[in-house]
């Protein structure tokens, strides 16, 4: 994976490459996106309920997101309210999918110490 790839700014590959993502490893930003993964645009109120966390919390989580490239907002209104939406973007889905590979990599590394290959490494442990 190329750094335009993690930045979103590049093509999204073919496969999932098991990579850790840190941004993910706030619970916030983890919940939200494992919310998106599996819809289309979602209303900011719905993913604030859905996930426990204030207004204020899911604003500055889904900035950082956005400014990563991995999340897209849209503003509106409906009726006179305005509204605003969440998605995950293509680069997001992937860099979301890679993080979870990894840390199925590392259940398994735990499951079975001695017979997975380290997904930090990408060798098997020695012991």
């Amino acid at each position: 994976m190329t750094e335009s790839d993690r930045s979103g700014t590049g093509t999204t590959p073919v496969d999932t490459v098991a990579e850790r993502h840190p941004i993910f490893e706030t619970g916030p930003r983890l919940a939200l996106c494992a919310l998106l993964q599996g819809a289309d645009w979602v209303e900011f109120a719905t993913v604030r309920d859905l996930i426990g966390a204030s207004d204020s919390a899911v604003s500055k989580h889904s900035r950082t997101l956005e400014e990563a490239g991995y999340l897209e907002i849209r503003k509106g209104s409906v009726g006179r309210r305005p509204r605003t939406w969440l998605r995950l973007s293509p680069s997001g889905r992937t860099a979301l999918r890679g993080h979870l590979s990894w840390l199925t990599g590392l259940r398994h590394a735990i499951d079975s110490p001695g017979d997975a290959a380290s997904p930090v490494t990408g060798t098997a442990d020695p012991g």
